[in-house]
C-alpha cells in the first residue's frame, strides 16, 4: 500500500434523484436521508483510500444543511479523503443541488466524518498520508488538525459524560431511592 495518496484517489461522486418518499413536511429533503447519502457515500471514500474491507465510522463532526433540496432537484454528494490521522480519515462531504428545470447548483450541505480501517481481525490498521494538490483540498488538509483535535476534546468530553449519565429505565427512576 503507498503512504502516501492524492485526496482524489478517494474522491466518490454520486448523485440522485430527489423521490416523494425522501420528503419531509415542507417538502424538503429530510435530513436523516441525507445523512444516510453522506455515511455510504464517506465509507466509500474511506475504503477507497485505505484499500480494506471494511472502514467504521468513528464520529460525524458536523453536518451543515446550508440550503433545503427540493424534489425538483437532484443531490450530488462527493467525498474525499481530507486529512489523516495514524489509524483514521477525515472525509470531506459536499452536497449539491441541482434543480433539474433550471440548472442552478447551489451547495446545500457539508460534513466532516471520521472513519477507521479494519484488517480482518476488526483491528484498527495504519492508513496511507496524503498530500491535497488542489485550493480545496489544500484548505482543508491545513485546518484538517485542529478538527482533529477538536475531536479528541469532544471525545474525551464524551467518555466522562458517559461515567455519570442515568442508565436506569425513566420510569423505573426514584424507585431505588
Amino acid at each position: 500500500m503507498p503512504e502516501v495518496k492524492s485526496p482524489k484517489e478517494s474522491l466518490i461522486v454520486n448523485t440522485d434523484q430527489v423521490m416523494i418518499n425522501d420528503l419531509n413536511n415542507y417538502n424538503t429533503l429530510f435530513g436523516g436521508v441525507l445523512m444516510k447519502k453522506l455515511d455510504n457515500n464517506a465509507t466509500l471514500s474511506a475504503r477507497r483510500h485505505a484499500r480494506v474491507k471494511e472502514c467504521v465510522t468513528a464520529s460525524t463532526d458536523s453536518i451543515d444543511f446550508l440550503y433545503p433540496i427540493h424534489q425538483s432537484d437532484s443531490v450530488c454528494v462527493e467525498s474525499f479523503v481530507s486529512y489523516t490521522g495514524r489509524k483514521s480519515m477525515e472525509i470531506f462531504c459536499k452536497v449539491i443541488a441541482e434543480d433539474m428545470i433550471t440548472g442552478e447548483r447551489r451547495m446545500a450541505a457539508t460534513a466532516f466524518l471520521t472513519f477507521v480501517a479494519l484488517d480482518d481481525n476488526k483491528s484498527p490498521v495504519k492508513v496511507p498520508d496524503i498530500v491535497p494538490e488542489s485550493k480545496e483540498e489544500k484548505f482543508l488538509y491545513e485546518s484538517g488538525k485542529e478538527r482533529a483535535e477538536t475531536r479528541r476534546i469532544r471525545r474525551k468530553h464524551s467518555k466522562e459524560l458517559t461515567e455519570i449519565i442515568a442508565l436506569e429505565k425513566p420510569w423505573e427512576k426514584g424507585e431505588e431511592e
